[in-house]
């Protein structure tokens, strides 16, 4: 079997650089990763270094000014705007570092919203984003909007909204950030057994 085909994400040479002129500011210079299917992958580093960057490149969210980022197979810097957005509702579950849930939405709405994109019965993508809320601990809290929740709840309820649709790509940014260390070992432990899963990565 070709090495290649077990590559959920190839990065080579990608750079990524803010503003003009004297104003200009290098996120990415020259960044060449490899994801495996089934692996789960950590970025580390200081505040300010790209790592926001680099996972919105990778989850076809942000362009990259060179180089190439195939996700999937797929050369996402080529996809159009609505090929990208077809992309990611059906392959990539995102976990934002500031939850971006919608606000007019109950919790279990909110993480029903990739199945509904997906095509799946609101009657049954609301069956599905009720089991998914429960693996999180938050069941008893789906008719709650996200002005009801504490911060730790929001994210949690984001990471069901990202697993919801069982993405072949889950990207988070810093998921467990706004979590107390249990829970935050939980999450991690949801998502460590997510990405063991032979044709996905994390």
């Amino acid at each position: 079997m070709d090495e290649t085909t077990n590559i959920a994400v190839r990065c080579r040479g990608v750079t990524k650089t803010y503003g003009k002129g004297a104003a200009s500011v290098p996120a990415l210079r020259g960044i060449d990763l490899d994801i495996r299917q089934g692996e789960l992958l950590m970025i580390v580093g200081p505040s300010g270094c790209g790592k926001t960057t680099l996972i919105s490149i990778i989850a076809a969210i942000l362009d990259q000014d060179a180089g190439r980022c195939e996700v999937l197979g797929r050369d996402v810097s080529g996809l159009g705007r609505q090929e990208k957005i077809r992309f990611r509702g059906a392959l990539i579950g995102f976990v934002f570092q500031v939850f971006n849930l919608l606000p007019s939405l109950t919790a279990l709405e909110n993480v029903a919203v990739p199945l509904v994109l997906n095509g799946v019965l609101r009657r049954e993508a609301e069956k599905q984003a009720l089991g998914t809320l429960a693996s999180v601990g938050l069941s008893t809290r789906a008719e709650a909007y996200p002005s009801e929740l504490s911060g730790g709840q929001q994210q949690r309820v984001a990471i069901a909204r990202a697993l919801a649709h069982n993405p072949r790509l889950v990207v988070c940014d810093e998921p467990t950030s706004n979590l107390d260390h249990e829970t935050g070992q939980h999450m991690m432990t949801i998502l460590r057994d997510v990405a063991r899963s032979p044709r996905r990565a994390l």
